[in-house]
């Protein structure tokens, strides 16, 4: 279980990697005219924003550029001290470069895109962008806060491993364990408003 658990820990790494990057460039002064909300401010019957000013066109685009870098980088890394065997993505492909990009681009392109439901679904209960509501719904998303993008991410990982559905919750499990201890070091550190 350990060995399983330090492979998920090693293949997620670019992509733990990719989130807190992230958060770093939208936070940044750079390419702020990509700094709009992907929603472009629209408005839902509800008189409630389709997924908020937390969702931009910046953080958008960041996931997928800096997660083909990350990937690539770690690729080379795998490489470089033949680690390729502890990386579920490299079991069953070459740790080819044309591989690694198309990897990065499904795994950033599939982050940004799971992390929309749960925004739109929020703005619909009236919970503002970057909080969590109080009482009965708090731990659920709580919860959803830590797998969201892992959803989509680990579904690419086990089509490029091997599909079990014992293996893709346990991913999802220990992903979500290494999010949630993320994001309480993040907030820390003051780059995160919530801790959770």
């Amino acid at each position: 279980m350990l060995d399983e658990f330090l492979k998920m820990f090693w293949t997620l790494t670019p992509l733990i990697f990719t989130g807190i990057a992230n958060m770093f460039f939208c936070k940044s002064s750079l390419f702020m005219s990509l700094n709009r909300p992907i929603d472009c401010n629209i408005c839902l019957k509800d008189n409630r924003r389709l997924f908020g000013d937390n969702k931009t066109i910046k953080g958008f685009l960041g996931y997928i550029i800096i997660m083909i870098i990350s990937q690539i980088i770690f690729s080379l890394i795998n490489k470089l001290f033949q680690l390729e065997e502890y990386n579920y993505l490299y079991v069953n492909h070459n740790n080819a470069l044309s591989y690694n990009i198309i990897v990065g681009f499904s795994l950033g392109f599939v982050y940004a895109i799971f992390e929309l439901p749960n925004s739109f679904f929020k703005r619909r209960i009236g919970i503002s962008p970057g909080e969590n509501p109080e009482g009965v719904w708090k731990y659920f998303f709580i919860i959803i806060d830590q797998i969201d993008s892992l959803v989509g991410c680990v579904l690419i990982i086990c089509l490029l491993y091997k599909f079990n559905i014992g293996f893709y919750l346990r991913y999802l499990l220990y992903g979500g364990i290494i999010h949630l201890l993320l994001n309480r070091m993040l907030y820390i550190i003051k780059l995160k408003k919530n801790k959770n």
